[in-house]
């Protein structure tokens, strides 16, 4: 089909589909309503991918050892745990925490009045990597060995499900995306088979003056193609709109305020309306030779 005819049209074939009516209306109501609902998708979708390389970043390259000894052992053992640490291959730097730090990450669960002096806690060793993974197996073997209270976490366990939690949202965000132009093209399918429906007389009079089929499909799908793209426009328009009024992110809120797009990431919703008058031609055109070929 001729794209110049698509867009620019034939003004007497367009006389043969209905300027208005339920299957305008719902051509329209549809694609805005999908491109909408798309916006916030592909949203959800780089916002997971954004917070997925967040906790992979802020977990990554450090690791923490538990320490649990009688308080008068306490200098004595972190000492010794350093001296351990100080010769390890991919270990950076190790350092002590003192009950100042402990408090502070503590805060957040307990409120900022715990009682550490009442409470035995363990001494918490802080431990940055170098460029490359240290041993973590290794590590903990050799402090089995020579302080068995001390407990090395590298944080995989913490890691690893939060980041792959991320990537499913993202995967069904995506998913979502995908549903969300099968349930359009369905839609659009069902508004292009009720107009031509309607208009079956008016069909079976063009056929018997001469008028052929790829006359009547193009006026179908150009109507059709071009109020797709009128509503997905509308709709994604009204979603970019949506989502800049979302809450900036803030490490407070976390996931839910960083809900949104980031410089480049605003082109993606552009690409929503030209996908719906795709899927609105292709569905149309569909919908159109099927019917014509059922009536004949």
């Amino acid at each position: 089909m001729n794209l110049s005819r698509l867009f620019l049209g034939d003004r007497q074939a367009g006389r043969i589909v209905p300027p208005s009516g339920p299957s305008a209306w719902l051509t329209l109501f549809t694609a805005a309503a999908m491109a909408f609902l798309s916006v916030f998708a592909l949203a959800t979708a780089l916002a997971a991918g954004r917070l997925a390389e967040r906790w992979s970043a802020a977990l990554s390259g450090r690791a923490t050892i538990q320490l649990s000894v009688a308080p008068e052992l306490v200098e004595a053992q972190t000492q010794r745990v350093l001296d351990i640490l100080s010769v390890t291959p991919g270990i950076a730097t190790a350092r002590a925490l003192d009950p100042a730090e402990t408090r502070a990450l503590l805060a957040p669960w307990f409120g900022s009045d715990l009682p550490l002096d009442s409470l035995t806690l363990p001494q918490l060793i802080d431990i940055e990597e170098s460029g490359g993974e240290f041993d973590a197996e290794g590590l903990r073997l050799r402090l089995a060995a020579e302080v068995p209270e001390a407990i090395l976490d590298d944080h995989q366990r913490w890691r690893r499900p939060l980041v792959a939690a991320a990537n499913w949202i993202r995967g069904f965000a995506g998913l979502s995306v995908v549903l969300i132009g099968g349930a359009t093209a369905a839609m659009i399918t069902l508004a292009a088979e009720a107009a031509l429906a309607a208009n079956a007389q008016v069909i079976g009079v063009l056929r018997l003056i001469g008028a052929r089929d790829a006359y009547i499909v193009r006026a179908f799908v150009r109507r059709f193609t071009l109020r797709a793209l009128a509503g997905a426009g509308i709709g994604a328009v009204a979603g970019m709109v949506a989502v800049a009024a979302l809450p900036a992110a803030s490490e407070e809120a976390g996931f839910l305020s960083g809900l949104g797009f980031s410089g480049w990431q605003w082109l993606w919703p552009l690409a929503i309306p030209p996908l719906a008058a795709i899927i609105g031609f292709v569905a149309t055109r569909a919908a159109a030779v099927r019917t014509l070929r059922r009536v004949q």
